[in-house]
């Protein structure tokens, strides 16, 4: 039987707590819903993120919004209607907001000045898994934290290689065991709402 790397370590991980641990939501943004970057499932990815959004909110985490910054009349130009965040998952007043311009939302941003003191835990979702989400994840290990990933709340896109392609359910699931494997723990919303 197939074991992580934190098991055969003997690390002992455990998912972040709500009430605690900040919620980071990472390109949550409408450019995602349609166009060229539609992701698959991500009508079901925005539900689980907004219920995941409501328990941070009840329970007392700091939220953490990190938004990509592209060119004007380009994808995700934030002045546009593409690089708006999701009307589902838009910040509240006090929430903060962090513009990033490469894939990992530590990369000469204010995110880790924004996370402060949370004890090494976060919570991460948001788009693509593959690419901000695992970026920003794997980043957050380097600062001391252990993300936890809620795995329902992300959601990739198919993609091309060598000539053929690896569909969004492939890379997903691919990704995410990846990311479990030393650099985050892998759960679902309802683990973290649970309680």
């Amino acid at each position: 039987m197939p074991r992580t790397l934190n098991e055969i370590f003997g690390r002992s991980v455990a998912p972040a707590r709500l009430g605690k641990a900040p919620l980071v939501l990472i390109d949550c943004q409408n450019d995602y819903l349609s166009g060229p970057l539609a992701l698959a499932g991500i009508e079901a990815a925005v539900e689980a993120a907004g219920r995941l959004l409501d328990a941070a909110r009840t329970r007392g985490s700091k939220v953490i919004h990190v938004v990509q910054r592209g060119a004007a009349s380009g994808l995700f130009d934030l002045d546009g209607p593409g690089g708006a965040i999701i009307d589902r998952l838009a910040p509240w007043a006090g929430e903060s907001v962090v513009v990033k311009t490469r894939p990992n939302g530590f990369s000469e941003t204010t995110l880790l000045a924004e996370l402060g003191s949370s004890g090494g835990e976060i919570i991460v979702a948001g788009f693509m898994t593959h690419n901000c989400v695992s970026s920003t994840a794997r980043a957050a290990l380097d600062f001391g934290f252990l993300p936890t990933v809620a795995a329902d709340a992300t959601a990739t896109r198919d993609l091309p290689v060598q000539g053929s392609i690896v569909t969004a359910a492939d890379l997903q699931k691919a990704e995410l065991a990846a990311l479990a494997d030393r650099h985050a723990v892998v759960v679902d919303v309802a683990e973290l709402t649970a309680g």
